[in-house]
């Protein structure tokens, strides 16, 4: 799409900095700094290795921010007065700013959802998830109503969906019936390769860009790019075919995942053959006397 992304990581475990390769080492300054303003902006942001994707990290330190932003002067507006307004020479390098908020309404979460403009809540598909769903949706009409009047849930997304559970299927029931048409009508499925992209320091549409779970980012990504598709419940077929395209002349810059033995199959298969074998043994030693 030809954006410039820069991604705000203000969860203290660091697991989106994790997710595109920057190490503990080099995340300093990160958004802890930047947040209390200790640095600015252009000296906590890192290039990624992914073309036009830029990364404030955070760091551990990020945890101690809830305390001390209390005796701050306008400690809801921190992010938001660092950031500038949208015409500011240090945000013009960056079309898109997306902020990975951790799992907690405090004063880190209460800062995001004051800069920004729309939220996107993920929710997994478990019962203990929809607990703290519905203190979020009370927390975004206060701050827009008291901090930020431009404040609204943009959608949910329904994540780790395994269709095979009943609990799975009450869940996305339940939480289509409450928010309506905000839920996406694409879910993300429970996928191994989602899980292992992290480890080797890549989006999972990039290391594996063509397993289910890769497939379902894509047409959430499109949807979310084309409002009409926001509050369908059945995309057009042909969006289950497209695949993660590089600009022209672009090399690739990530090494492509190995290809590995499966793990089932030889689980499965190996201790067959050798209760055969024996059995062979055994029927020949049997047969001689």
């Amino acid at each position: 799409m030809g954006e410039q992304v820069l991604l705000i990581d203000l969860d203290p475990q660091g697991n989106a900095s994790t997710g595109l390769a920057i190490s503990r080492s080099e995340r300093s300054p990160g958004s802890y700094e930047f947040l209390l303003g200790f640095a600015p902006l252009a000296d906590c942001v890192r290039p990624s290795q992914i073309p036009g994707l830029h990364v404030m990290p955070a760091s551990i330190a990020l945890s101690g921010a809830e305390i001390e932003l209390i005796d701050l002067e306008r400690r809801e507006h921190r992010l938001a007065d660092a950031l500038g307004p949208r015409d500011s020479e240090a945000r013009a390098p960056w079309t898109t700013i997306l902020v990975d908020c951790p799992p907690s309404l405090g004063l880190v979460t209460l800062n995001a959802l004051v800069a920004v403009d729309a939220v996107l809540v993920p929710v997994q598909a478990e019962f203990l998830a929809l607990e703290g769903i519905g203190a979020l949706a009370s927390t975004v009409d206060r701050i827009k109503k008291r901090l930020n009047p431009r404040l609204h849930i943009a959608g949910v997304i329904l994540t780790m969906v395994d269709r095979r559970m009943t609990l799975s299927q009450q869940v996305v029931a339940d939480v289509r019936g409450h928010f309506g048409d905000l839920v996406f009508g694409t879910t993300i499925p429970r996928n191994v390769r989602i899980a292992e992209a992290p480890s080797h320091g890549l989006p999972v549409l990039i290391y594996d860009n063509g397993c289910a779970g890769a497939q379902a980012y894509i047409l959430l990504a499109r949807a979310a790019a084309c409002p009409p598709f926001w509050a369908t419940k059945k995309l057009p077929p042909r969006l289950c075919r497209e695949r993660l395209i590089l600009p022209a002349g672009t090399q690739r810059p990530w090494p492509r995942p190995a290809a590995r033995p499966s793990l089932c199959r030889s689980a499965i298969s190996g201790p067959a053959r050798c209760s055969r074998a024996r059995r062979s043994r055994t029927s020949r030693r049997w047969s001689t006397r």
